[in-house]
Formats: structure tokens, C-alpha cells, sequence
């Protein structure tokens, strides 16, 4: 309890030991007022955090910012890189004479563009609250940033353990008590600042326990902490959704003010092959009455962060009394604010970034001799080398780049959109390529949806196509700092895209099937999600189950269970109907029997624990059965297999699924389970038969990679035989 005293001794000065707490407790009142009478005049903070892991933002960048910023009506930028060593995990240190003249210019440079820097020091992985040299230490960290001119602080206790050490145990009655002692004591040294903000360890609403209204931990910091320094609040979680008026107002009720967001909705740290170019949505601009700020933590790229901090800004001046450019009401939408206006804003202003040639750092773009301003040029040429490439008619022309359209920014936002949402074009495509697949049997079986399913095969190859297109002229842009920030990305996608396109056009039937789509036993290392993390990924139980894009429908639910006698009459139902080609209302006229027919018969049922139907939500709807010996059914039809053949696929099996199946998945299933009983059981391989005539079946047995045709002489016209090895 001593220790203790002495820490809140040192935080409100001049306090007598024996009275310690009564004038403790009188200086917070009479500081909390002087706090509250500043807190009218401050204006609204608005700008962006460099606060993500990776690699930090270089100085020209930084300086770059600041003039955006100050272009589009931001005010505030907060340092606060994670990988910056002295502002995390060597706290502890001064800057050195040259990092101190770097941060120096940097502090002047956002003063030259009337943005406010906010030096963060983040010193929650070791510090000891209850050492009075760890405060100390503290202190002259942030003497040292504000001898170099900063005037606005921070301090941060975010993503750090919570559980205390021994001694600050001893001192403190709660991890909130030392950090709030702590954060008013540097707050009070300082001078009070106009701008001082505080992170939390609980940050968002998930991390409260149980909740925000009943958190003890946000309690201690809203009653405790000094009315003028600000809190972080990320909102309903570290990267929230949505953020709405009723959970500020809950959260503003702890803390007894209003938070300023640090919002992590563009930031992409947590996951390298994430980038996102969407617009900032998702948060009504009622909430601005209602917040001290916003600041987001957008992209570990800086130049992509183009549209993030744009449509940012759009939405920070999007009050019923700020007069807009571009009118922003839509139907039943917030009145002064438009997500896809400001976007498109956005990506207008960022296009000319696109085709800036006026940059240093790398070679010159082609594209810059041709926008030279005629009087520059010189008065005559001084080449003596060979004059510029000309082929003659017979040969391939010239490459020309085309150039960048806003159509293909608005494109590369629609694949590169938000964490919770796909861009409108992303979305069609991932429906298409979901209705193609499932629908691709259907296809086959039925003529009358040929012509749809073919069309819409085209729609998703031109889509694809722009994709490519998209990147050519990407590639081509004269800003190539953007260009290298993206690269990584677009490539992937890219790829990405081609391989969806090839395997849509396997399924139409152009061309041999695709190895590097379909082929299980050697595929190339770039036609697959590679990696360590993919491979712990396709292993885990809930892999793909938080996909943006759902499969529909989601409610369809197959139930594989082994075969019983009740089933019997329903299978050869199911057997009789697959015999007449759909809509034939006429006679069913039996064709040439296959080998497989007889395992419907009571006198040749299929082996033991070989004997499978799958059910849907209606009735049973297919059924897979196997038998271990084949010979017998081969003599019953008179069916002549040479002997090698029957060595090399001593086994027979048969799967059958109504048309209304249309996912593969039940059937590719109850066939794995027989292949597995039959290799268990000494199996060398199996065979199956189906007709010419059965493409929807051929085209199955085609996908499932293991089944290859069987040449047999002495075949019926109409049938072809298929092996599988075991």
C-alpha cells in the first residue's frame, strides 16, 4: 500500500503522507475540471494511425501523407509503427542524433500541412508500473520526442499480457489501476496536452468481460482516468464490422467520454494475401457527433492506402451543415454519405496517382517521354545509335500499353473490397463459378440447359478476361512506386482467376482436361494454395466455414448411410429412371445390360460393408455398391474380360444419383468409402461400365481423376469400361 501511495503521490505533487488520498482526491476534481473546460474548443480528431506489424512507412512517405491529408481535410496522424524499436519494445531508449533530426523533420513536416503529429510510445510489454525509475524512464522518452517539437501524445497498452508481476500487485489493486496511475501521472508531467490518448487492453468490445456495461476494467479507466486525456476503441471488436450509434453511446457511458476509433478496417497486418481497396463504410455519420475522432490503421502498403484514407475523409465532412461536391444521398441509405460515390471519388483522383510519371526511385516509364511538354524538348537530336524499331508488314507489331481506365480501378476494388465483404464483382463471379460447378452435370444430362449453362460459361470466361486485362494495363501504369505495392496482389489473383478459368472450360469440354487443375498426383506448385499455413489450413475441421462467400444452398444436407433391405424398392426406382433419358414419357425400352445391373438383383447382392444410398431432405437419392469379385457378373451378362484385365481390376463397382443431386460431393464420397473397403479387403483395382450415350456419368468418372478407360474387345457399341487402381 506504501508503494502505492507514493505512485499516486508523485501523480497529483505536493501530498503530505498522512493525507495522502483526501488531497488526492481534490486535485483530480480540480484537474478534471481545467480538462473539461478544454474539452469544447478541441476539434474533431480526424486522420490516420501508422500502428500496424510489418514493415513501418518510410519518412518521404510519411511526408507524402501529410500533404494528402491536408488536401482532403485531415488533421491528425499518429505514430505508433509496431516494428519501430523505440516506440515498443525498446521503449526504454532515447532516439539517437539521427533518428532524433529524422523525427524532428518529420514533426515539422505535418506542422507545415497543418496535421497534428501524436508521438505514441507503447511500453506494455515489460514496464513494472510500481518502479519509479520504469515512470521516469517513461518520462524521458517523452521529454525527449517533445524537445523535438511534438505537442500530442500517446500511450498505449494494447495486444499485451495481463497479468501483472508480483511487485505491481503489491502496489496496485488492478492491471486498469497501474495503467491509468501511470497514463495520468506522464499526462499531468507533460503539461496536459490538448491531445493525449490512451489505448486500453480491452480495445473492443469482444475483449470485455462479461460485457461493456459490466467491465470492471473499463470502469476503473472511465472513472479514474484524467477527463482530458482520450480513449482508443476499435469498436465491437479488433476489426469491427460495423460500428454503431447505440454500441458508442453504451461504451461512451463507461468510459464517462466519447472514444476516438482507431478503426482496423482497412489494416491487412494480420494476413500478408489480404489487401483491401474498398470504400469506409459501415459506420452511419450520426456516430460523428458522437465520437472526439477517427483515425484509421489502414494497409501495411502505403500506396494502396489511397482510397482507405480518400474515402475516410469523404465521410469525416459528411454532415447535414458541410456543404459536398458531389451529392451524396441514396435510397434508404444515410442521407449524407455514400460508400460507392465516395469511392468512386476516390479511385478518379487516384487514377491520375496511377499515371504520374513525375517520381524518383526507379527507371522512366516509356509513358513519360510522351507527355513532355513540347518546349522542353531539346533543339535537336544528339543519338548516334540506331533509330527506333520499326517491323515491316509481315512481322508482329509493335507492343503497345494500353492505359489505365477508371473501369479497371473500380475492378481491382471490387476483388481487393473489405474484410467482411466481396466487391459487387467478385460476388457475380464467385456465383457463377458456384452455379457452373454444380450445374455442370446437369448440363451434361439435360439438353435443354445446355444453352444456358454455356452462355453463362461465357459470361465468366469475359469476366475473367478483364481480370487479365485489368493487370496487363496495371502492369503497364507509369507510377511504378504503386505498382510494386500491388504487385504481390494482383499476381495472385491473377492466378487465382486463370485457374478458375481453365477449370470452367474443362467442364465445358474445350480441350483435354487441365492438369494443372485437375491432376492430384504432381500438380505444379502455382495451381494450388501453398505454404505451411495452407496445408495446417485444409486439416483443420472449420477450414472455409468464415468464406465471405457462402455456397448456396446452405441448407442442403446429405445423409451417406449403408444400404438395408426397406431400400431396395427405391433403388431400383432410382435404377429404372436413370435408364430413360429425361422427359421420355414412353416405355422404358431396357438397352444392352452392364455388368453393374446384376448388383441390383437378390442373386448377386454386393459384397459385405460394399453397399451404400445417400438421402437428401426428400427421400434416398442415389446409391453406390461394389463387389469384390467381379466374374460373376461378367459370366451372368456373357461379358468376356481377358484375364489380364481381371487381374489388374478383379473388382466391380456402380454409383447412380438423380439429376435433382447437382453437387458431386455425395457421390465422389460413397465412392472413396467403397475404393477404401476394397483396398482393404486385397483389392488390386476396380472397374466400372457406363454407356457412350451417359456423358453426365463419363464426365464424373472423367473428374475424379483415378478412373481411365479400359480397351475390351468384343465391347457392345454403346459401352465403355472404366479402371481404377487401388
Amino acid at each position: 500500500m506504501f508503494v502505492r501511495l507514493k505512485s499516486w503521490s508523485r501523480l497529483i505533487g505536493d501530498v503530505v503522507q498522512g493525507t495522502a488520498a483526501l488531497k488526492e482526491e481534490d486535485n483530480i476534481t480540480l484537474n478534471m475540471s481545467k480538462a473539461e473546460a478544454n474539452v469544447e474548443k478541441r476539434r474533431f480528431i480526424s486522420g490516420v494511425v501508422e500502428g500496424f506489424y510489418g514493415r513501418p512507412w518510410t519518412m518521404d512517405q510519411r511526408a507524402e501523407l501529410f500533404k494528402r491529408e491536408q488536401k482532403w481535410g485531415l488533421n491528425s496522424y499518429l505514430y505508433a509503427p509496431k516494428d519501430d524499436y523505440k516506440h515498443r519494445m525498446y521503449w526504454r531508449d532515447l532516439y539517437s542524433p539521427q533518428e532524433a533530426e529524422q523525427l524532428i523533420a518529420l514533426i515539422s513536416a505535418a506542422r507545415n500541412h497543418n496535421v497534428e503529429f501524436i508521438y505514441a510510445i507503447s511500453p506494455g510489454l515489460d514496464i513494472t508500473f510500481s518502479n519509479p525509475k520504469e515512470v521516469a524512464a517513461l518520462k524521458r522518452k517523452f521529454d525527449q520526442v517533445k524537445e523535438f517539437g511534438c505537442r500530442s501524445f500517446s500511450l498505449l497498452f494494447d495486444d499485451i499480457e495481463t497479468e501483472m508481476c508480483p511487485s505491481d500487485k503489491q502496489a496496485f489493486t488492478s492491471f486498469a489501476h497501474a495503467q491509468v496511475a501511470i497514463a495520468n501521472e506522464v499526462f499531468q508531467h507533460l503539461g496536459q496536452p490538448e491531445v493525449f490518448l490512451f489505448c486500453p487492453t480491452d480495445y473492443c468490445a469482444s475483449f470485455c468481460t462479461p460485457n461493456v456495461p459490466l467491465s470492471v476494467y473499463l470502469q476503473t479507466v472511465g472513472e479514474k482516468l484524467l477527463q482530458g486525456i482520450d480513449i482508443l476503441w476499435t469498436g465491437p471488436k479488433v476489426v469491427s464490422h460495423k460500428i454503431s450509434v447505440e454500441s458508442i453511446e453504451e461504451v461512451s457511458a463507461v468510459l464517462k467520454r466519447p472514444p476516438v476509433i482507431w478503426d482496423n478496417i482497412h489494416a491487412n497486418d494480420y494476413d500478408p494475401q489480404r489487401l483491401f481497396l474498398g470504400p469506409y463504410k459501415d459506420r452511419p455519420t450520426d456516430l460523428i457527433s458522437k465520437l472526439r475522432g477517427v483515425l484509421t490503421n489502414p494497409n501495411c502498403e502505403f500506396y494502396p492506402n489511397f482510397v482507405a484514407i480518400h474515402t475516410l475523409a469523404t465521410w469525416c465532412k459528411a454532415t447535414p451543415d458541410e456543404e459536398s461536391d458531389v451529392e451524396m444521398r441514396e435510397e434508404d441509405q444515410d442521407p449524407c454519405y455514400s460508400p460507392q460515390k465516395a469511392l468512386t471519388l476516390a479511385l478518379t483522383e487516384w487514377l491520375q496517382e496511377f499515371l504520374n510519371t513525375d517520381q524518383t526511385g526507379g527507371p522512366q516509364h516509356p509513358a513519360s517521354r510522351l507527355r513532355k511538354d513540347p518546349s522542353e524538348e531539346e533543339p535537336m537530336q544528339t543519338d548516334i545509335g540506331e533509330a527506333g524499331y520499326v517491323p515491316r508488314p509481315d512481322e508482329n507489331p509493335l507492343y503497345t500499353a494500353e492505359p489505365l481506365t477508371l473501369e479497371d480501378l473500380k475492378l481491382l476494388s471490387d476483388l481487393f473490397y473489405l474484410p467482411y465483404e466481396h466487391g459487387p464483382t467478385a460476388r457475380t463471379m464467385l456465383q457463377e463459378l458456384d452455379w457452373l460447378k454444380k450445374h455442370s452435370w446437369a448440363a451434361a444430362a439435360q439438353t435443354e440447359k445446355t444453352a444456358e449453362w454455356c452462355s453463362r460459361a461465357q459470361h465468366f470466361d469475359k469476366m475473367c478476361e478483364a481480370v487479365v486485362q485489368m493487370f496487363n494495363r496495371l502492369s503497364n501504369a507509369p507510377n511504378r512506386r504503386i505498382l510494386y505495392d500491388l504487385y504481390n496482389y494482383i499476381c495472385d489473383i491473377k492466378s487465382g482467376v486463370g485457374l478458375a478459368r481453365t477449370y470452367v472450360k474443362t467442364l465445358s469440354g474445350q480441350g483435354q482436361p487441365s492438369a494443372h487443375v485437375m491432376n492430384d498426383d504432381d500438380p505444379e506448385p502455382w495451381g494450388f494454395r501453398g505454404g505451411l499455413s495452407g496445408e495446417f489450413q485444409r486439416m483443420l475441421p472449420g477450414h472455409g466455414n468464415r468464406d465471405l462467400f457462402k455456397h448456396p444452398p446452405s441448407t442442403a444436407v446429405y445423409c451417406i448411410r449403408p444400404f438395408c433391405p426397406e431400400d431396395k424398392d427405391k433403388v431400383q426406382s432410382i435404377f429404372r429412371e436413370m435408364q430413360r433419358p429425361e422427359g421420355d414419357k414412353a416405355p422404358l425400352m431396357m438397352p444392352q445390360p452392364l455388368m453393374s445391373d446384376i448388383l441390383l438383383d437378390v442373386e448377386t447382392p454386393p459384397s459385405p460393408h460394399c453397399a451404400l444410398v445417400v438421402e437428401d431432405e426428400i427421400a434416398v437419392c442415389g446409391y453406390a455398391f461394389a463387389l469384390m469379385d467381379a466374374k460373376p457378373a461378367a459370366v451372368k451378362i456373357q461379358r468376356e474380360l481377358d484375364v489380364s484385365v481381371l487381374k489388374d481390376f478383379p473388382s466391380l463397382l456402380t454409383v447412380q444419383v438423380l439429376p435433382r443431386v447437382t453437387d458431386p460431393s455425395p457421390a465422389k464420397r460413397m465412392i472413396s468409402h467403397l475404393l477404401s473397403s476394397l483396398k482393404n479387403s486385397g483389392s488390386a483395382g476396380v472397374l466400372c461400365e457406363a454407356r457412350h450415350s451417359d456423358k453426365r456419368m463419363l464426365d464424373f468418372y472423367n473428374k475424379m481423376g483415378s478412373f481411365k478407360p479400359i480397351q475390351i474387345l468384343g465391347l457392345p457399341q454403346d459401352i465403355i469400361v472404366l479402371g481404377a487402381k487401388l
